[in-house]
Parts: structure tokens; C-alpha cells; sequence
């Protein structure tokens, strides 16, 4: 599909900084393209964009932020990711999921794993390496009260780069 939109879960200001510098020391530099992020949605159709513009400013009226923990080390196989605990965004991801019944991609039909990818693309051994040592790096944010996602991000796919078209912060009252 032709520059798709991706959906992805804002991470707060201190997570977001340090899955960056994670992901600045430990990503290849030249595949680097993104900042750290939670991926709902890989590939919204370009035709769906009225819809989503639409749609997601309604979910984030309506919710208030949902919550996360961070959970572990994750192994990709060929790269590493902090796991994430969210119980309310994956309720959140299914009721979106619901909305675009018949126009999500195969890959955005399977249940869903938050994780912020910190290494990828690399090779196994590499990604091994990396998971052994970040157990003791993780445990202050494992130890952490939970935390909340501010918003959705909605990003126009360009190749490798994301722009950035919308953010939706949460601001309802109703919990999932």
C-alpha cells in the first residue's frame, strides 16, 4: 500500500526519552528513521483519511489517558523492545479495530503486543546480547507506578521516515 497511516500511542516525556537514548545506542544508525513509539495500526489506507481525522478526535474526547507498565525485554528475533503492559489501549486499539472492521491489512488483524522497538534489524546474536544486559537497565521503570499514554499519534508512512499529521490528546473522563 502506497504511503499507508500508521497509528501509534504517545509515551510519556521520561519513557520517551529514555527508549530514545536506547534506541540512538543500539539501533543502526542508518535504518533509524523513527522515534521511539507504540504501534496500534501499521497501514490505514491513504482513502481512510477523512474517516481517521474524524474518528480518533471522538476516541480522544471521549477517554481519559490510558495506562501502561513497562513489563520486560522483549526479544524481535532480530532485535530487542521494552514489553508494555496496557490492558485499557489494547481495549482502546479493539474499539478502533471495530470502527475499521473490513479495511484493516492482515497485519493490523492480529493481536497486538505493545512494545517500543529499541534494536532492530541487527543480528541475533546482537539482539541476544542486548536483551541479557537490559534486564537491570529496565528494572527502575519495572519498579515504577504505572503510567499514562497522553495521546494518539496518526503518521503519514514515507519510505522509512514518518511525518507527523495529527496528534489527539486524551482528555475524557471515561475509563476503559
Amino acid at each position: 500500500m502506497p504511503q499507508p497511516f500508521i497509528l501509534t500511542a504517545a509515551l510519556p516525556a521520561d519513557i520517551q526519552g529514555f527508549a530514545e537514548g536506547l534506541r540512538r545506542s543500539h539501533f543502526p544508525a542508518e535504518k533509524n528513521h523513527l522515534h521511539a513509539h507504540v504501534t496500534l495500526f501499521h497501514a490505514f489506507a491513504p482513502s481512510l483519511l477523512d474517516e481517521l481525522r474524524d474518528f480518533l478526535p471522538r476516541i480522544a474526547a471521549e477517554f481519559a489517558a490510558p495506562g501502561g507498565a513497562v513489563k520486560g525485554v522483549m526479544d524481535l528475533g532480530t532485535g530487542t523492545a521494552i514489553a508494555l503492559e496496557a490492558p485499557q489501549l489494547l481495549i482502546l486499539r479493539a474499539m478502533i479495530a471495530e470502527h475499521f472492521h473490513g479495511s484493516l491489512t492482515a497485519q493490523d488483524l492480529h493481536e497486538p503486543r505493545p512494545h517500543i522497538t529499541v534494536q532492530n534489524k541487527v543480528t541475533k546474536q546482537e539482539a541476544r546480547a542486548l536483551q541479557s544486559s537490559l534486564g537491570p537497565v529496565l528494572a527502575p521503570w519495572i519498579a515504577k507506578k504505572p503510567f499514562a499514554f497522553p495521546a494518539l499519534e496518526l503518521h503519514l508512512y514515507q519510505g522509512g521516515p514518518w511525518q507527523k499529521v495529527k496528534t489527539f490528546a486524551f482528555r475524557g473522563r471515561q475509563r476503559l
